[in-house]
Formats: structure tokens, sequence, C-alpha cells
């Protein structure tokens, strides 16, 4: 017949079948995913369940294939995450974002102690290996049903387990409700300490000169210790972080340079690393409001992107910066704010502000590179060379006592824990990591989509039978509780006993599920960057430990 081939197109397990298939899946779910019920759309998450459908409608793909699919899926998003918060990642335990990952950290273990609590509940009733799926769909969190699936992987192959459960119908059940619970959640805190909106605004514009790393303060000279000191003897004498990007002294305005004598009266701007800002301020001089408007005829403030390659793994201070009648102020990395010490190392991609004359300004210029169409160019060397060391890393086997067979990171931790190091510090091979936001985006999306295409699929075939007739009902009660049990009590201690601000707890809870929609609705309630700021605080650790815990329970309890 003449459409034979098209018959067979769609009914034979195929290369081209599957790519058919799977082209079909992801663009309808991605579709549908646009879509929002009561305010909040579910994203590519719906490429899940469009997946799940086409399963249970009988479409099957070919099964090396479609494994091939959802493991190479797996590494590029979780690579990609690892790529994005690796330089922030170590940034986030200073000070403050100690405090945050500590608050984030409580919600992933205690989610891990209500699911274990439930498993020994329902004895039997529901396995391990379920619950690790309703786990990660109750905390919306797709990394770590990956990293359980290779888990069970691994079990599989050492013949610990007869077969592979498909734990991703209790992701698929759970999921929904876990978009839902931490919105809701976040409601209940609010009514529960009925937080005054305008308030919290007040509380958090008094913090807002303070960022992630640094602290911006107009101060008037006012000590007889340092009057009459040039900056280097002054720095020596403090012995803390600052920087004096402008100096108003005798109706001049000035870059002031190592050389420059301070004295009592002047005004200077000043850029101190956070935690040292107290302390600045207090031997120089007192806080006042003053308009530098007036300053920028002779001097402007830019913000220069390193795009040369040769700059990568260099110190600023080698850069001699000053000779150029410049002064830096700090290095934006990742939405991170990094004090400019002299022995920051710089990584192509970072934000250098910097404050000198127009000519000045120019100069440096050429010296970094700042031509921001060559960070449209793929770093392709980096991406393989992590991926290769990631998988040979997740392979290690490490003995845990109790364990009854080593753990492994597998394909999912391992290229997590590469990418963030080499995010951090791939500067010293000499690799260029950074990628533009919109490569990196579609890197990601891409490889989530692989992934779920896969499972649903696989998973579509008993979806019906195992929810609709078994224990679907049971599992969506689980995962409400495993999502909202966790945030509200970390979420009631972070208000009533840390005294945080309630956008920032908000941006914390939605970092410490990792997730996308209950960030997006923390950040239309606030209507500034406090919950932003705690998303990114806490998303690294988060995702670390969430990829880490879920393979820990498969191997301890399955």
């Amino acid at each position: 017949m003449e459409l034979d081939w098209l018959i067979s197109l769609f009914t034979e397990d195929g290369i081209a079948h599957t790519i058919l298939l799977y082209a079909f899946v992801i663009a309808m779910g991605v579709m549908i995913g646009k879509v929002k019920f009561f305010g909040v759309s579910l994203g590519v998450t719906f490429v899940l369940f469009v997946g799940i459908l086409v399963g249970h409608l009988g479409f099957s793909a070919n099964p090396e294939l479609m494994h091939f699919m959802r493991e190479f899926g797996l590494i590029l998003f979780i690579y990609s995450i690892g790529l994005q918060v690796g330089p922030g990642f170590f940034s986030s335990f200073k000070k403050g974002g100690m405090q945050q990952n500590l608050l984030a950290a409580s919600v992933v273990l205690l989610g891990v102690g209500v699911t274990i609590a439930l498993y020994y509940i329902f004895a039997g009733r529901i396995p391990m290996s379920m619950f690790v799926g309703i786990l990660s769909g109750a905390v919306t969190n797709t990394p770590g049903l990956g990293a359980a699936q290779e888990a069970l992987r691994q079990l599989f192959d050492a013949g610990q387990i007869t077969e592979i459960p498909q734990i991703a119908l209790g992701y698929a059940v759970a999921y929904p409700l876990g978009v839902t619970g931490i919105i809701f959640s976040l409601i209940i805190i609010r009514v529960l300490f009925k937080v005054n909106m305008e308030k919290e605004h007040e509380r958090f514009k008094e913090n807002s000169s303070s960022t992630e790393g640094t602290k911006i303060m107009t101060l008037q000279i006012h000590s007889k210790a340092i009057h009459g000191k040039n900056l280097v003897q002054i720095r020596k004498l403090i012995g803390r972080q600052f920087v004096i990007s402008r100096l108003f002294h005798e109706g001049e305005y000035s870059i002031p340079k190592g050389e420059t004598v301070i004295h009592n009266n002047d005004i200077v701007l000043v850029v101190a690393a956070e935690e040292d800002a107290e302390a600045v301020k207090e031997l120089l001089g007192d806080v006042i409001e003053y308009d530098w408007k007036e300053s920028e005829v002779k001097m402007i403030s830019r913000r220069i992107v390193i795009t040369r390659d040769i700059i990568n793994g260099k110190t600023l201070g080698s850069l001699r910066l000053r000779a150029l009648n410049v002064n830096c102020t700090r290095v934006i990395r990742s939405g991170f704010d990094l004090f400019a010490s002299e022995d920051l190392v710089l990584q192509v991609g970072d934000r250098v502000v910097v404050v000198g004359s127009p000519e000045s300004i120019k100069r440096i210029e050429e010296v970094l590179g700042n031509t921001l169409n060559r960070l449209n160019e793929p770093h392709l060397i980096t991406l393989f060379i992590g991926i290769f060391l990631g998988i040979i890393f997740g392979s290690i086997p490490f003995f845990i006592p109790g364990m009854p067979m080593p753990v492994k990171l597998g394909l999912a931790g391992g290229p997590l824990v590469v990418a963030i190091l080499l995010g951090r510090f791939g500067f010293k091979l000499r690799l260029i990591t950074y990628t533009t936001q919109s490569a990196n985006l579609l890197l990601r999306e891409i490889g989530i989509t692989l992934f779920l295409a896969s499972v649903g699929i696989a998973s579509g075939g008993k979806f019906v039978e195992t929810v609709v007739h078994g224990d679907g009902l049971l599992w969506v009660a689980c995962g409400v509780l495993i999502t909202m049990i966790p945030l509200l009590i970390v979420g009631i201690f972070g208000r009533k006993v840390m005294k945080m601000n309630y956008f920032t707890l908000m941006g914390l809870l939605a970092g410490s599920t990792t997730d996308p929609p209950a960030l997006a609705y923390a950040n239309a309630t606030a209507g500034n960057d406090a919950p932003a700021v705690a998303y990114s605080t806490v998303y690294p650790l988060t995702m670390f430990l969430r990829v880490i815990m879920a393979q820990i329970l498969i191997l301890a309890f399955v």
C-alpha cells in the first residue's frame, strides 16, 4: 500500500519513530505547560504528563535509544545547573548566607525525615523506592528523581533487585500539589504572623544598600588617627578590606590612589566587604547623606564585562588598574557581589565595576575586553571535559558503613559535583566555564525535556492501573505532608525565632524546594528582589542535597 511507510513510521520502534514520538511529546508538553491554572503554570513538567498519556495510549519507543535519551538528557540538565550555581556555591555560605543555607538544609532533612516516618507508618504498603519518587514530586525536584532512578539501576545491575520500579508514577502524582502546596505554605505563614507588607518593605529598604558581599557608604572623615595619612598607610593601619572610589576634598572631586592623602572633613564614597563595613565606618568617620551627581562631570561608573581569554585566572591586583587612574569597587559574578580585593581571581564573564574618567574607562575596556559578542561563542571543550570527568567521578564507589553496597554519585551526582567545582575553580585549569544565560537555559531545557519525555513514555502504560486502581490517593496525601510539614516548621522558626524578613523567607522556602513557580509567586508578591536573592543563595546547596539524599534513601532502604 502507498501509505505503508507512514503506518510503519508511527507503529514500529525504529529510530525515526522514536525521535518523532519525542518531538511530539516535548512540543505538546511545553505548549500545555505555558497555560496557567489559578495563576500557576507547571512549565516543562507537563512533558512528563504528555509522555504518560502517550505511553498509556500504547505508543512505545526503541528501548536502547530511549535509555540513552533519558541518561544523556539528565547529564545535560544536571551539568548545566552545576555550571550555573558553581561560581556562587561557596560564596553562598558567607555570613547571612550560612544562616539561610542552614534553614534550607533543614527543610531538605525534615522532608527526608517525614518520608522515612511515613514509610514506617504504612509499613510495607508503599515501598521506599516509590516514596522517593513521591518525595521528588512533592518538592518539585526532577534531578532528585533522576538520581534515584540512577541508584535503582545500580542496584539492578548489582543483582540487589530483580526489576526497576517505575518511581516516576509517584513523582507525577505528587508534583501538581507539590507546586500549589509550596505556595499555600507561604500564604499560611503570612496569615499566621499577620505580616504587614508595607512594614516588610520598609525593613527591606533599610538593608537595601547592603549586597551579598559588599556594602556602599558615604562617609565624612573624622579621625585623628588617619588625618594626614595616605591610603596605603590607612589600609595598613585599619587592616580591613575597603576601597575609596571617590573623594571630595576642598571643593574638588578626584579618584584617590595609594599615595592620596586623606584629611578630616573629606567626603568619601566607600565600598567595603560586608563583614568589614561596620569596622571601617567606625574607624574612618560618620555616615552621611550626599549626592555624588556633580562628580559625574569628571568621573563615571561603569560595569565592564571580562571577555578576553587572557584575563581568565588572573588576579585583580595583577592588572594594576590604579596605574590607569581607575578604581575597581566590586566584581559581579553569577548575581553575587564580590569585594574587589587585590587577590580576587577573575574569570571570563565577570562584570567589573570601575570608577574613572571617560578616557580611563575606555582604556580599561580595551584591557578587559567588554566585547559582548565574544561571550556568545560556545565553549564546547569545557562542556565535554566536564561531562567526561563527571561520569568518571560519578562511577567511583564510596563505602559507607551500614550500606549494602558502595554509594556512587552516578550520572546525576557526578556531573553535578564536577560542574560546581569547574564553575568555581575551572580557571585554574585554563578552562572558560562562562556560558550565557540563554545558552545555559537552552542546554538545561533540552536535557530536562528529554529526561521527562523518557520517564513519561516508559511509565505511561502502568499509570492508570497503578494510580487509579491502586494507592494513588494515598500517594497524594503523603506528598502533601512531605511538602508542607518541613516548610511550615522552618518557616515558623525563621519568622518567629530568627525574625527573618518575610520576603527573604519566601525566597528561602522556594529555593529549598528548587521551585520556580513558587519563586515567581514570591517575586510578584514582594515587588522587590529579596526573594530572588534568597532563592539564589540557598539553591546550590539545596540542589546538591536533594540529589544526594534521593540516592542515599534508595541505597539504604531498598
